[in-house]
Formats: C-alpha cells, structure tokens, sequence
C-alpha cells in the first residue's frame, strides 16, 4: 500500500502574524480556538483578503498552525492564498495583516484590495 505524500500548508504564518491571533484568542469574548482567513470580491481592484473569529472549526477548512497560532483556511480560498505568507505589520499610518501572496496579480492604490489569480498546485 502505498503512503500518501502529506500536503503541503496552504500559507505560512510570521512570529508576527502569529503572535497577533494569539493575542486576537486571548482577548476574545467569547472562547475562540483561531481565525479563519478568506477572500471575498470587493475593493476597487476585484478582491479583498477576510478574517473572521473561528468559535467551531469546519472540517473542510485547512488548518495552518505555526508559532502557537491556529488559522483557518476557507476552502473556497484556497487555491488564491497558496503559497502566501501571512504577516503583521505596524507602521506610522496603518497597522494590520499583510499577505505575500505569489497569486496577487496587482493591488489597488490604498493597499485594501488585490486582484488574485487561482494557483497553479504541482502534481503528485
């Protein structure tokens, strides 16, 4: 019988980004075990990058942990988010996460939108 190859992560999380979902758990009102990240059409340049608290997992979602944190992926997102490494970022005028995302085919001017294209996942 032959093993299966496990697959790959979806996304990679920073200590950063991580560290921020570990704070977004601790400080919930109500007891959450994660976030679960998506995307949705929007924004000026056709899609917007979403989070959303994660009370109960849904087993169709792929699960990313790294440095203590638990994200979620939906499923439908998953082909635009592979590959991409999620981050947290604090400047002088804007403090969020940020994604690296090799399927960003270009972003709008104010940073809030991106247009994505569907990975293109090797084989076997």
């Amino acid at each position: 019988m032959a093993s299966l190859r496990p697959r790959p992560a979806v996304m990679t999380l920073t200590e950063r980004a991580a560290s921020r979902v570990r704070e977004i758990v601790d400080d919930a009102d109500k007891p959450i075990v994660g976030v679960r990240v998506g995307v949705k059409k929007g924004g000026c340049a056709g899609m917007e990058y979403t989070l959303a608290p994660v009370e109960t997992p849904n087993p169709a979602d792929d699960v990313v942990t790294g440095h203590g944190a638990t994200v979620y992926v939906d499923p439908k997102a998953v082909l635009f988010l592979f590959g991409s490494v999620m981050d947290f970022e604090t400047t002088k005028l804007r403090w969020g996460f940020t994604f690296q995302n090799p399927n960003e085919v270009s972003s709008c001017g104010c940073g809030e939108s991106v247009m994505l294209k569907p990975a293109e996942v090797p084989a076997g």
